[in-house]
């Protein structure tokens, strides 16, 4: 297994869940949404997963409660797939004590938004991910940073150890 590497959401998320009851981490496939997530998830639904995913949706329609069950913050990766689940975590954390119950993941909005009954203000917090950044990755120092190109262009100074032929694939590969 690759050894993970820390990220700019990680203290992020740490912070909402300790504010509220619930995080929605939202991002493009492969940003790492769900990686994130499993370095501070006590447990883990994966509704996805393929050996038990027709389960999962058939427990999450009949008692949508049952898959919330869990160590918190329990996280649902791809939550989405099963809606009722979105107005279950809004229930359990108007009725139970504490913060950071759940961290819910996904890359898509819901197939049919028929069965969500509320939008989660003051339940959820929202955090949304971006694909790594080249300082994440190692790739880069971060010696310049982007903020400081616009704040103080005539005053940047770096430079890197990569060659030109890395860099040429950095630029055409991105985050």
């Amino acid at each position: 297994m690759k050894k993970y590497k820390p990220r700019i959401a990680d203290e992020l998320l740490k912070r909402k869940l300790k504010g509220i009851g619930a995080v929605l981490i939202q991002g493009p496939k492969w940003c790492g949404k769900t990686t994130t997530a499993e370095q501070v998830a006590g447990s883990v639904l994966y509704m996805a997963d393929s050996g038990n995913e027709a389960q999962n949706l058939a427990l999450a329609e009949i008692d949508p409660g049952r898959p919330l069950e869990g160590v918190t913050p329990r996280l649902i990766d791809e939550w989405q797939i099963a809606p009722k689940l979105w107005d279950a975590v809004r229930y359990e954390v108007d009725h139970c004590e504490g913060l950071g119950q759940f961290i819910l993941t996904g890359s898509a909005v819901p197939a049919s938004s028929e069965h969500i009954h509320h939008t989660g203000t003051g339940r959820f917090a929202w955090l949304t991910m971006r694909p790594m950044s080249l300082y994440e990755s190692q790739e880069s120092t971060g010696e310049v940073s982007l903020a400081e190109l616009f704040e103080s262009p005539d005053r940047i100074t770096g430079t890197s150890s990569l060659g030109l032929d890395k860099l040429a694939f950095l630029v055409c590969r991105g985050s």
